[in-house]
């Protein structure tokens, strides 16, 4: 009896003690740890999903895209739910072009997220999904092939394929821009993921809940360029070609409008193809025509030209005396090319391209304001255009000049800018002394398809209308018979222009090589259109003249074209080059002004 009693007594103490251990572990899980409980079987429980933004496309002046986001699939995969690794990877694999060894490490582990491979079609996605489908009815019950899943993604894509491709730039993997205006304007293109919050059992499939959460993604705004895609094609091709048969590194054009500063093209060969940046160089994913200043030379002289004007220290018809080389400080000067000692105008120093006469007209400027005028100008300075990298080029503080700097200076030497402010400095000139920003972006649309033009900056006045004018006249002696680019002419149109056969700087600090270049205008009395053609260390024929005019007519001759541009009317009165035909002028004017006389 005293041990059936004592068994009792043990029975009820074991019983009691049962109670205490799941009364105690009550009171940690509701009490003490319920929280951490909680959280970790919400975390089980739910799962959050992102939901990719569509990136904004890029579109040429009339909304045709260049770059736009094409819908993709991301295929992921819970790996604890995946029984036969090794057979699942040798199905999927060859749908998703990966080595199944690759496939395989992907799928295997315990992992409840991992990707087996981004970016690939809804359709690859389709069939993937039909080929486990077909596997798993040959499988039996409980071994079936599961756990993949599909996430929303956007594929950037390139329909032009390399056309444009220095000023797009390219979108890296991680989604975000890498380079040009996809890098430069991110923040507008990229827009702001979403995501979705949901219930999921141990089988990986949803259970609709009322704590399902979805806030959208919203896609980013669609940038409207204002390139035209038939010009930059048509600049596209003939730099491509210039390029390839001078054995040059490379070469630039650029379209622009000089009132508005619109850029209607911007081409630079060699290129890519944003499509498949993995066989680019990093040079070739730059964009040189703002990130790489070089000297002008020739191109340069303008400036001079135009602050001595405005200055009223020269007239396009005043005379000078010009020998082939000239001695200032401890340096020699000298042309292109040995010549006897001219006589020539300030019109005809600029059409021979005379780099002893331009140093005598810049010579009637003091050092101080012809380093004013090459900043009014924007040299030095960024020019603002919505492009990263881009820079301002140099010039150097006038108080740094030494005795040789400003002879140097005054024929486009011994400072550097970039092709899209050496356009700039000629759109000034095209738009009667006024200078406006270069844009590539006309304005934004939103999601919802409302277009917004983007405000135009003010222009800024350089030089009067007067000054311009002149120099502009001075510009059409250029492409005359005695000018440097009479091959540049375009028949029925006055275009004024200027050569320039710079000695180039290369990557370690010494002149060696040239870039030769051509910039111009059309029409003269009216401009629409500003080309610069610029070529970086051609091998062989490195003149101005014989590459880049041609490939400006060509262009130019396009774009009058196409935009329905009539001949001039008029034809161009060239201004006195020389001694001679100043002579005769002067005589022609007296002949005039008798006979206007004796009518009188």
């Amino acid at each position: 009896m005293k041990s059936n009693n004592q068994r009792v007594r043990a029975v009820y103490l074991l019983f009691i003690m049962v109670f205490v251990i799941i009364a105690g572990r009550l009171v940690q899980v509701q009490g003490v740890s319920a929280s951490a409980y909680a959280s970790r079987a919400s975390r089980e429980l739910y799962q959050t999903a992102p939901l990719a933004a569509s990136r904004g496309a890029i579109t040429d002046k009339d909304g045709v895209p260049f770059a736009r986001s094409i819908a993709s699939v991301n295929i992921t995969v819970d790996q604890q739910l995946v029984l036969d690794p090794a057979r699942a990877a040798e199905i999927i694999a060859p749908l998703v072009a990966l080595p199944v060894s690759t496939v395989q490490k992907r799928l295997t582990g315990d992992r409840r997220f991992a990707y087996v491979t981004k970016d690939v079609t809804p359709a690859v996605w389709k069939t993937v999904k039909e080929a486990i489908a077909t596997e798993n009815t040959k499988r039996p019950y409980g071994k079936y092939i599961s756990g993949f899943y599909a996430e929303d993604a956007f594929h950037r894509d390139y329909p032009a394929g390399a056309l444009g491709a220095s000023f797009l730039g390219f979108v890296s993997a991680s989604g975000h821009g890498g380079g040009g205006l996809e890098y430069a304007l991110d923040s507008v293109l990229a827009g702001k993921d979403g995501s979705y919050t949901y219930a999921q059992n141990g089988g990986g499939q949803i259970i609709p809940t009322a704590r399902d959460v979805l806030t959208p993604a919203s896609a980013g705004k669609e940038v409207r360029l204002t390139i035209d895609r038939d010009i930059q094609w048509v600049a596209q091709k003939a730099i491509t070609a210039k390029v390839k048969e001078s054995g040059a590194i490379s070469g630039t054009v650029i379209v622009m409008d000089p009132v508005s500063g619109k850029i209607l093209a911007m081409a630079t060969a060699p290129t890519f193809d944003p499509n498949n940046i993995s066989k680019a160089t990093p040079d070739l994913l730059a964009t040189p025509a703002v990130s790489d200043p070089y000297e002008p030379g020739s191109t340069g002289k303008i400036m001079t030209m135009a602050a001595a004007l405005e200055e009223k220290a020269v007239t396009p018809t005043t005379l000078f005396t010009v020998p082939d080389r000239i001695k200032r400080g401890n340096r020699y000067f000298g042309d292109h090319d040995k010549h006897s000692t001219w006589k020539l105008t300030t019109a005809g120093i600029l059409a021979k391209s005379s780099n002893t006469g331009t140093i005598q007209v810049g010579e009637k400027l003091k050092p101080k304001t012809l380093h004013s005028y090459l900043s009014k100008f924007g040299i030095g300075k960024q020019t603002g255009i919505e492009l990263a990298g881009e820079s301002g080029g140099v010039l150097t503080p006038v108080d740094r000049w030494s005795g040789t700097t400003a002879p140097t200076v005054a024929f486009g030497q011994g400072y550097s800018l970039t092709t899209i402010q050496a356009t700039q400095v000629f759109a000034t000139m095209a738009n009667d002394g006024v200078q406006v920003k270069p844009t590539l972006v006309a304005g934004y649309v939103d999601q919802d398809g409302h277009y917004s033009p983007k405000s135009v900056s003010q222009g800024v006045r350089i030089v009067s209308s007067k000054t311009a004018q002149k120099v502009r006249l001075m510009m059409e002696s250029v492409l005359s018979d005695e000018g440097t680019a009479p091959g540049a002419r375009i028949p029925g149109y006055r275009v004024a222009g200027k050569t320039g056969t710079a000695n180039r700087i290369d990557e370690t600090g010494q002149y060696r090589g040239y870039t030769a270049s051509f910039i111009g205008f059309a029409p003269a009395e009216n401009p629409k259109f500003v080309i610069n053609v610029t070529i970086q260390d051609p091998k062989g024929v490195h003149f101005g003249s014989l590459l880049g005019g041609p490939v400006f007519k060509e262009v130019m001759s396009f774009a009058l074209k196409s935009y329905h541009i009539p001949p001039s009317s008029q034809p161009v009165t060239l201004l006195p080059m020389n001694e001679k035909q100043l002579k005769a002028r002067a005589v022609q004017k007296s002949q005039v002004d008798t006979r206007t006389a004796s009518k009188a």
